[in-house]
């Protein structure tokens, strides 16, 4: 019953965890800020690659080689000081935002009724207070780091490369709703796989609990063959559901590597065949090569996340 009341949560349940960020606003602030800086560096990397091939290699001098140098040095500590920064800042919004789940969690407990705990094993609910608690925590400070972050060099990205090269850039975008459908598609699998696999750990951990606090009666009654058996048919359950979740899993992997694949041919065809008219340096195509790559991982991010705000939604709840 707990699985299918959380459909009905606006905004996957996003807005009931907005009070607990606004403690940590500075630090939110940092994240961000430090996040954009971050993966503006990703972006303007390949430039340098470009500028290097196109001027120190194709034309076969070293003039300007130290100011080069230097502004390169610069940017990979701007980006190594930036990443460091907007990561230990997500890590202490975690474990801030964890502590105060765990924190309300508990004193809330001690409000409840004896009915609520005779319902409910103890080991559900260490599962719901421990469990829950961590997931919610790693979604929320995570989640919107690695958004800031991927969000930031997709958009980033595409702009770069409708300046550089429109049409090639148009060649790249095609792949994107290919894999767009594929990606909907293993991730109504992978959640549905998901969901089973997380009922089936609920009730691993109360069958622990169970078997620990009882172990007296189970002795008593002689039942150690009757309990184990129904344990290993717990475990066996969350086995073979785990395992359909790892196949759809790694299919989508498979997909998003392919269609990666597929982005590069498609720039090397098309940009080769654009440089080869004298249309584009060399360099450019370059820049366009690592673009290509790098696109996939934010692509496949924002489905696996939106998988994640769904599963989270029980948490949350």
């Amino acid at each position: 019953m707990k699985e299918k009341n959380h459909k009905g949560l606006p905004w996957f349940g996003i807005p009931k965890l907005i009070p607990y960020l606004r403690g940590y606003g500075r630090l939110f602030l940092s994240m961000v800020l430090f996040g954009l800086l971050a993966s503006g560096m990703d972006v303007v990397i390949p430039l340098f690659q470009q500028y290097a091939i196109d001027h120190y290699i194709a034309d076969s001098t070293l003039a300007g080689l130290g100011w080069f140098i230097g502004a390169y040095v610069v940017v990979i500590l701007t980006q190594t000081a930036s990443n460091y920064i907007s990561a230990f800042g997500a890590c202490k919004l975690e474990l801030s935002v964890g502590r105060d789940l765990k924190r309300e969690s508990f004193n809330h407990l001690q409000t409840l009724s004896f009915s609520y705990f005779n319902q409910n094993s103890v080991g559900y609910i260490h599962a719901r207070v421990m469990s829950d608690t961590d997931k919610i925590a790693t979604i929320l400070a995570w989640g919107l780091m690695e958004a800031v972050w991927y969000v930031a060099y997709l958009a980033l990205a595409i702009v770069m490369m409708f300046v550089l090269n429109w049409r090639l850039a148009l060649c790249v975008m095609a792949i994107v709703p290919v894999l767009a459908v594929a990606s909907v598609y293993f991730q109504k699998k992978l959640v549905f796989h998901h969901r089973r696999v997380r009922e089936q750990n609920s009730k691993i951990t109360s069958g622990f609990n169970e078997g620990i606090t009882g172990a007296k009666t189970t002795k008593t009654l002689v039942i150690e063959e009757k309990m184990e058996r129904e344990f290993r048919g717990l475990t066996g359950v969350m086995k073979r559901e785990s395992v359909k979740e790892m196949h759809f899993r790694s299919l989508f992997m498979s997909t998003t590597a392919f269609a990666a694949s597929a982005a590069l041919a498609v720039v090397l065809w098309q940009g080769g065949i654009i440089t080869m008219r004298g249309a584009m340096l060399i360099g450019t195509l370059s820049v366009f090569v690592n673009y290509a790559q790098g696109m996939m991982e934010p692509i496949q991010w924002l489905v696996q996340v939106f998988s994640n705000l769904v599963n989270v939604q029980v948490n949350i709840e």
